[in-house]
């Protein structure tokens, strides 16, 4: 890729804080395009503050590379949050800080604006710039769904609310996008597990483009334009619209590679807020509790494999979520399957702290495709019990390549977007998922690579 032939830096990192003072913000969309104007929401108890937007990737190794900065913007310490009464959903009503106008210069990407005070501590927004009519190879999905629903700013997440450690019961219902995020400096989880594969697949030169999940809920039907959606650490919640769209866009010869684990756990509906469409989250966890049970009960906010949706997330994957924490070693179960060419690695042959935070398993009794291949199998201990976490690939009557990786921490093994050297990575899963890219970006995978059912038979040697 020519553009990351270009200059990189480290200037994107957050410099220590030297004094007291805070600065956060948000921005009034999740992604835009080339001629959007992006609004930024900014509250910081200095004076004055800047603006840098960095374009991630691999860069020489150093993750990014700076595409604007904007001068001195007056600093405002901006009100307090909302909090919505019965959806516990919080928001920052606050007053626009500066319009960024998105223009050509601006390639596409996933991008952190880094918002910067003199001494204060500094944080980011993150911000998807993406291309509506590429016809890129691979699309790389940003899972702000899932950021958002594990957001904690203002004291309310769909996992608990209130004061102290808060309490699941008194949880937000709704979730915003109006409102900064906690986790990651305010980019949430995207360092940790998404970056990694950016900066790989960057530095590979592979044909790629960007965009997050509310864009495949917007327009799902672009997905097959594409030839594979890679879909990373974390990627839990999902619209009816987003599943619709994937299992489609797999039934045409759309590969599907499932990076993370947990995926598909739980449906989501969008809401419009005052700032624009699909920036209210709705997920009530409950079929009694959510108000749309008995009009439009395909739509319920539970978990995918329950009733009333009853669509478990293996139909689509190939297994399913199961425990979590853990952490444990991966074990392949088919090393002559052609993921695992040249690594070097036999079956029996274990990857160090490979699995965990969360693990997903193949059962041969959910619903799913009845050729689904273990490429991983791997003992571990959850919840005070003997399970198995697993890695598998089937290939659907179209063509379709589907693989996934069955635990959280796989993007942590990539290719660091770091100083090469400084931080840990694992050869044998660079490699792996190289092999993967390359193959999914050439077209419907199972053609080249038709699974091989093998259940049985890894676990007789179990």
């Amino acid at each position: 890729m020519d553009e990351n032939a270009r200059t990189g830096t480290q200037a994107w990192r957050l410099a220590p804080a030297t004094r007291a003072g805070t600065i956060e913000g948000f921005a009034d969309r999740v992604s835009a395009v080339a001629g959007d104007r992006v609004g930024l929401f900014v509250s910081t108890t200095e004076p004055a503050f800047r603006v840098e937007a960095y374009r991630m990737g691999f860069y020489q190794g150093l993750g990014a590379r700076r595409v604007w900065a904007s001068g001195p913007i007056p600093g405002v310490e901006q009100g307090r949050p909302h909090r919505q009464p019965g959806t516990n959903m919080v928001e920052a009503p606050w007053s626009k800080s500066v319009d960024i106008d998105v223009d050509s210069s601006w390639p596409p990407g996933v991008y952190l604006l880094k918002l910067a005070a003199d001494g204060v501590a500094q944080r980011y927004v993150p911000l998807t710039i993406r291309d509506d009519g590429s016809t890129a190879a691979l699309v790389v999905q940003s899972s702000v769904t899932t950021w958002q629903a594990y957001n904690q700013w203002g004291g309310y997440s769909l996992y608990e609310g209130g004061s102290g450690s808060g309490s699941f019961e008194r949880r937000a219902r709704v979730v915003s996008f109006d409102r900064p995020y906690a986790r990651g400096d305010g980019a949430a989880d995207f360092i940790g597990l998404e970056l990694p594969l950016v900066a790989m697949a960057e530095s590979l030169g592979l044909d790629v483009t960007y965009w997050t999940d509310v864009d495949l809920h917007a327009r799902p039907e672009l997905l097959t334009r594409h030839r594979a959606l890679l879909s990373l650490g974390h990627d839990e919640y999902w619209t009816r619209a987003m599943r619709d769209g994937a299992e489609n866009a797999r039934d045409h010869g759309v590969n599907l590679a499932f990076l993370g684990s947990n995926a598909v756990f739980r449906q989501i509906r969008l809401e419009p807020s005052p700032l624009g469409a699909d920036r209210r989250e709705v997920g009530y966890k409950s079929a009694t509790a959510d108000p749309m049970r008995r009009t439009h009960p395909a739509e319920v906010t539970v978990n995918w494999r329950e009733p009333p949706v009853s669509r478990p997330e293996s139909s689509l994957i190939g297994q399913q979520y199961e425990c979590n924490p853990v952490r444990a070693d991966m074990v392949v179960a088919d090393g002559s399957a052609w993921v695992f060419a040249g690594t070097g690695l036999h079956t029996g042959d274990k990857l160090s702290g490979t699995i965990g935070e969360e693990y997903d398993r193949y059962n041969p009794n959910d619903p799913g495709p009845d050729n689904v291949q273990l490429l991983a199998h791997s003992p571990v201990r959850c919840g005070g019990r003997s399970s198995f976490a697993d890695m598998t690939y089937y290939s659907a009557p179209s063509g379709a390549g589907v693989f996934a990786s069955g635990t959280n921490w796989w993007v942590t093994k990539l290719v660091p977007a770091c100083p090469p050297g400084s931080c840990p990575h694992d050869p044998a899963v660079i490699q792996m998922t190289r092999n993967l890219l390359e193959a999914f970006a050439v077209g419907p995978a199972g053609l080249a690579h038709p699974s091989v059912a093998n259940y049985d038979a890894v676990r007789r040697r179990v």
